[in-house]
């Protein structure tokens, strides 16, 4: 049994937004799950606190927008004040999510040439308590730019200050460039890898490229785990194995001996 129903390679997700298995079933076991992710980011901050987190994958359709939300109301759930940011301005999915308007959102946040950004002004209510979203907006004709550009910086810089939490949504690392663009400057960043169709070599090279931009990469979550192959926890569809090397997907399918949860550490 995997625990999202959906074609893979496919836009569904784009066209009817994420499952937010987290608000339908809040009390299940892949909920729990989620849960876990977010317990396991939250054992990370030992030595400074993780105030911003980027999901992003190596290729499209790999369920990055999906854990990204969910995630987003695990922490929302546990009283944190939060706020989710598309940034994945080519494929947007968040505001169809949450059936929200897309009209206004981060691109036209960074595009715009006012000096201070009010955040009331583009801040959407989720329908959830303490999570509140900034969609993508509409998509501009130079996403990478704005992504990488220092406007966009001190905008996560005064997000940080005004939220618990900030989790974001960006493009997938193999595509485009806006991921290495801006992983450098949040606290962490996890990569999602999805049994049976993310490939060895797209994971291995999705991590050198987020380790030569200096990213922070907390680990991997793989998704679409089949309750025959968990190996651990509840057999729904979020597993881990500790990875060899890099400890982030170098070892992805070849050893699973030491699976245990949920997150890849970085191992050495």
């Amino acid at each position: 049994m995997s625990l999202f129903k959906k074609k893979r390679g496919t836009d569904e997700t784009i066209k009817n937004g994420a499952n937010l298995i987290t608000v339908a079933d809040p009390k299940g076991p892949v909920t729990e799950q989620f849960r876990t992710i977010r317990t396991n980011i939250n054992f990370m901050a030992v030595d400074h606190d993780i105030k911003s987190v980027a999901f992003t994958s190596a290729n499209i359709s790999e369920g990055k927008s999906t854990v990204a939300a969910n995630v987003a109301v695990t922490y929302a759930q546990a009283g944190r004040k939060v706020l989710l940011i598309d940034a994945d301005l080519r494929r947007p999915t968040v505001h169809r999510t949450f059936n929200l308007s897309n009209h206004v959102g981060l691109s036209t946040v960074i595009s715009s040439t006012a000096k201070e950004v009010d955040l009331d002004d583009v801040v959407q209510d989720s329908g959830i308590a303490g999570l509140a979203i900034l969609p993508a907006g509409p998509t501009p004709p130079n996403p990478s730019e704005l992504i990488g550009s220092k406007r966009m910086q001190d905008f996560i810089s005064l997000v940080e200050d005004h939220y618990d939490m900030v989790i974001i949504d960006m493009a997938p690392v193999l595509e485009v460039s806006d991921t290495q663009e801006l992983a450098r400057r949040l606290d962490g960043i996890i990569l999602i890898v999805r049994q049976g169709k993310t490939q060895k070599a797209a994971i291995k090279r999705a991590v050198e490229m987020l380790n030569f931009s200096k990213a922070k990469v907390l680990g991997f979550i793989m998704n679409d785990i089949s309750s025959d192959n968990a190996g651990y926890g509840y057999g729904y569809g979020y597993g881990y194995g500790y990875g060899y090397g890099y400890g982030y997907g170098y070892g992805y399918g070849e050893e699973d001996k030491k699976k245990k949860g949920f997150f890849s550490g970085n191992k050495k």
